[in-house]
């Protein structure tokens, strides 16, 4: 059994999940943004890449954190399920992120991006998406496992 890291004495696992459900939405806002309208990841490509690379490690720092919480702590199997598959999505998404701007920075706002990069604008934007749901899916679930008895 690992130590159980907490910040105030309060475990780290439901303070890190803010910043995942934050972060990851917002992130994949300015991802289908930058996908669509290559002046938008002109301006903020930078801040977008940065938004993805925290995202990626928030996740991960999450599903750390939540597997020392559960070693103490009942959690539900559907709240298990979806956080131990929701830092493989945003890894995938954060890293699409990072790789599209990199290319696509170097574009002179004068000519249109290749047709290679406009194919793997499609690409970022489903992965935006299927991000954005597994970390609302697994933030849902355990929420509802905190708070569902207190509420009824």
């Amino acid at each position: 059994m690992s130590q159980l890291i907490t910040v105030g004495g309060i475990p780290l696992h439901p303070l890190i999940v803010h910043a995942v459900v934050v972060l990851v939405p917002l992130t994949a806002l300015g991802a289908v943004l930058m996908a669509l309208m290559p002046r938008f990841s002109r301006r903020f490509g930078p801040l977008v890449a940065l938004g993805a690379f925290v995202s990626i490690g928030s996740a991960v720092l999450a599903k750390e954190a939540g597997e020392q919480l559960a070693e103490i702590k009942d959690v539900t199997a559907d709240h298990l399920r979806w956080g131990d598959q929701a830092p493989l999505w945003v890894g995938l998404f954060g890293l699409a992120v990072i790789v599209f701007w990199f290319f696509d920075r170097g574009i002179p706002a004068s000519r249109k991006r290749p047709v290679w990069l406009r194919v793997a604008s499609v690409g970022v934007i489903a992965l935006s998406v299927i991000a954005t749901l597994f970390v609302l899916a697994a933030g849902h679930s355990g929420a509802e496992a905190v708070w569902a008895s207190l509420i009824k």
